[in-house]
């Protein structure tokens, strides 16, 4: 007996906005960065917080005047995340930041890229509910980014980093809640 598999992809605004609540909170992100092709290493660790941000709010309204939309308030949720890095191998601080994240449509807007400090968008799709899919270009770069939440205390994501069709970066990430 044969069963075939249907992948739906989706981008319902009400199945954003659910992601981004249920991501709230403090989490502790252990990274690992393969460059390729020679597949040298990097290990990160984070204390990242994410808030999820209402429709209306400042920095939403802050975030669509950034991206130059007609209306200030057409952004329908989004989420504030701050982090503090540390590179595990060096015992040395890596990096600390914010950026904040919009949506409308099928499209995530953020005040900055993971490489520029310029705003960017995002074109996300979920493959199943707990499960958003990004890509983000610019600067002839492409980002693919996959976010897994997986129970209420865990996340994965995954981000692939190609420049003129070839993959240049892989990032692994798990993702455990501290609060």
């Amino acid at each position: 007996m044969t069963s075939l598999l249907r992948i739906v992809q989706t981008t319902d605004e009400s199945q954003i906005s659910e992601f981004f609540q249920e991501s709230g909170g403090k989490w502790r992100s252990q990274r690992r960065y393969y460059t390729l092709p020679k597949g040298e290493t990097k290990e990160i660790e984070s204390i990242v917080t994410i808030n999820f941000l209402e429709q209306g709010c400042d920095e939403l309204q802050k975030l669509a005047q950034m991206h130059e939309l007609p209306d200030a308030g057409s952004l329908i949720c989004g989420a504030a995340v701050v982090w503090e890095s540390t590179d595990v191998l060096k015992t040395k601080k890596e990096s600390q930041g914010s950026t904040i994240f919009g949506v409308m449509g099928n499209i995530l807007y953020r005040d900055r890229g993971f490489a520029i400090s310029k705003p960017v968008t995002a074109q996300y799709y979920f493959s199943n509910p707990k499960t958003l899919c990004l890509r983000t270009e610019y600067n002839g770069s492409v980002f693919e980014e996959e976010l897994k939440l997986i129970g209420s205390k865990y996340r994965t994501r995954q981000t692939i980093i190609s420049r003129a069709g070839e993959q240049l970066m892989i990032g692994q990430y798990l993702e455990k809640r501290i609060d």
